[in-house]
């Protein structure tokens, strides 16, 4: 309802606190901005204050479209002037605004053009293409970069609340020059901050950690969780030495490089002294492989036998590279779907009088394609592997999967015992030589990646105490009492608070557990010892303990005084007896 001076009488919808404004109040209120007469919504979170910004960088954008019709042909002749918007002055310039009647505007349109021109710039450096080669002028490159970073300002909201995780990693460009990617990585998504070229440099530990120094420091090393990097020795090196510098920052090493190198441990096994176990039971995956590169190869460098597997073939071969992930398995399930063509080639006429070029490979080649064996070899080496590619490819994506690897490392495991043990033909209680390999690989392939956020972000996700997850397979037991996990999560939990003063201090020593500050079961547990886990309000959380502690407390005073009453009431009544006496 409108009340005296043109105001509207508002009411907030999400902390119902009413007031007398406009659109600036209103907005102020919700997006929280203070000293607009209003006070700011304490129940906006996060989430629906960056929609809420979404929403009025969105407004903005639509209120500065302008539309842009196409000039008449003698427009110039005629005074016509089209199109046109008001220029209005950077804050703090000195130069006065441009009149949109002036002639020179509405001969030129130079607002419609600036405008037309940071569009092609930034169509050109979505694109990937270099200004310089398109002559765009270097004032566009500024602006786009300006805008872009407005546009980032509403992920960089989140990081003091939600926390970063820094990724680093390495590659060569076209021009062969060495760099390193530097990405921050949240809840709202991923964000690169910068690529630093690396030509000339002795790329050491002190060199990287270096780098990730400064990355580090621009983030804010209070907002800092994590920081990822891949499995090299090196990188190991440098995480150690950013875990020195900054107790509370963890280095993880990147899940789905180390399943890659677990995959090569096991597709591409060393012949060398020290992996003689490994090499008895896993050449035989290393032939089949080599293999499917030779005939691979043979096809793809031959003319005429590429064109005789094209007029067979619905699907192409591929060239995989060797540094893409799993790359052995991707050329495996291709040869799987382009059997049938494989076979039709070699059983051609053509095939049988093509001499041109080592006969006596292609014999081999043939002999291989038609080897029904040599199939079921390829058909097994895929089936064990799935489960490893499958998380291969569930952690290379952006979504967040912290909380879950541990649980899927070990589904992975087990679903590879049952599809091993199934080939062989074997019960789950006798002995495999060749899981009993498989299984010492991913296990010490784990052993060396895993970090205490792993355990630390298993045990606080609820869905592992449930009984529908403790149900569906044997020998689960929730997080709190699994001696192994509860010891890598203390060690997280000492790295936050360091000492049991620094914990008293933040108020939270029992929010991270059920039964106190000890993974105990719940039999014969003490009030105290009893917390309800309310993670997502800690207030509240503290305020439940204090009134715990005071209950207790009146308790424990009830009970002295009861004792004392019971003493006093002995001793008056020693005296009476003594004196009737």
């Amino acid at each position: 309802m409108k009340e005296r001076g043109g105001n509207t009488k508002i009411k907030c919808n999400f902390c119902n606190l009413e007031f007398t404004g406009s659109y600036s109040r209103v907005k102020a209120h919700l997006l929280q901005i203070k000293g607009e007469g209003v006070s700011v919504c304490p129940r906006v979170t996060t989430d629906i204050l960056l929609q809420l910004r979404r929403e009025m960088a969105n407004a903005e954008e639509r209120k500065r479209q302008v539309v842009i019709p196409l000039p008449p042909l003698s427009y110039a002749s005629s005074g016509f002037a089209w199109g046109g918007a008001e220029m209005l002055p950077k804050q703090g310039s000195k130069r006065r605004a441009v009149d949109k009647n002036s002639p020179i505007n509405k001969a030129f349109n130079q607002e419609v053009r600036a405008q037309v021109d940071g569009e092609i710039a930034r169509a050109f450096y979505s694109g990937g293409y270099l200004s310089i080669l398109l002559e765009i002028p270097t004032t566009s490159s500024q602006k786009e970069r300006a805008h872009i970073e407005r546009l980032l300002e509403l992920i960089k909201t989140t990081w003091k609340e939600k926390g970063v995780t820094i990724v680093s990693d390495g590659w060569t460009d076209n021009q062969r020059r060495p760099l390193i990617n530097f990405m921050v990585v949240t809840e709202s998504g991923p964000m690169f901050l910068k690529a630093v070229n690396c030509e000339g440099e002795y790329k050491d530990k002190f060199y990287i950690s270096s780098l990730i120094k400064e990355v580090i420091m621009q983030v804010g090393p209070q907002n800092v969780v994590q920081v990822i990097t891949d499995n090299a020795p090196v990188c190991k090196a440098v995480g150690m030495l950013i875990e020195t510098m900054h107790s509370h920052i963890f280095w993880t090493p990147c899940v789905v490089h180390t399943l890659n190198l677990a995959l090569k441990n096991i597709c591409a096994a060393k012949n060398i002294e020290s992996n003689e176990d490994v090499y008895v039971e896993c050449h035989w995956i290393t032939d089949v492989g080599d293999k499917v590169l030779m005939i691979k190869n043979y096809i793809l460098n031959h003319n005429m036998v590429l064109t005789m597997f094209n007029q067979f073939a619905p699907l192409k071969l591929i060239s995989i590279a060797q540094t893409r992930f799993a790359s052995i398995l991707v050329m495996l399930k291709r040869f799987k779907l382009v059997k049938r063509a494989l076979e039709s080639m070699v059983l051609c006429n053509e095939w049988s009088t093509y001499r041109e070029c080592d006969p006596s490979k292609a014999q081999t080649i043939r002999r291989t394609v038609l080897d029904d064996l040599w199939w079921d070899k390829l058909d097994y080496i895929i089936e064990f592997t799935t489960p490893i590619y499958d998380m291969l490819r569930f952690a290379d994506t952006d979504r967040p999967s912290l909380h879950l690897i541990y649980d899927m490392w070990d589904d992975m495991i087990e679903k590879i015992k049952n599809i091993i043990y199934r080939h062989e033909e074997k019960e789950l209680t006798k002995g495999s030589e060749f899981y009993d390999v498989v299984y010492a690989i991913l296990t010490d392939r784990w052993t060396k990646s895993s970090s205490p956020l792993h355990f630390m972000a298993h045990s606080l996700n609820s869905r592992y105490y449930s009984d529908t997850w403790l149900s569906a397979a044997p020998n689960r037991t929730p997080p709190h009492l699994d001696i192994k996990l509860s010891e890598e999560r203390n060690k997280c939990l000492k790295r936050y608070f360091p000492s049991s003063e620094a914990i008293t201090a933040q108020g939270q020593s029992r929010l991270w557990d059920v039964g106190g500050d000890r993974f105990d079961p719940l039999d014969g547990a003490e009030e105290l010892e009893i917390s309800s886990l309310l993670l997502d309000e800690p207030e509240f959380e503290i305020l439940r303990e204090n009134e715990l502690f005071v209950k207790k407390e009146k308790c424990e005073f009830a009970k002295v005084s009861k004792r004392m009453k019971k003493c006093a009431d002995k001793k008056r009544r020693q005296l009476e007896f003594e004196e009737g006496d």
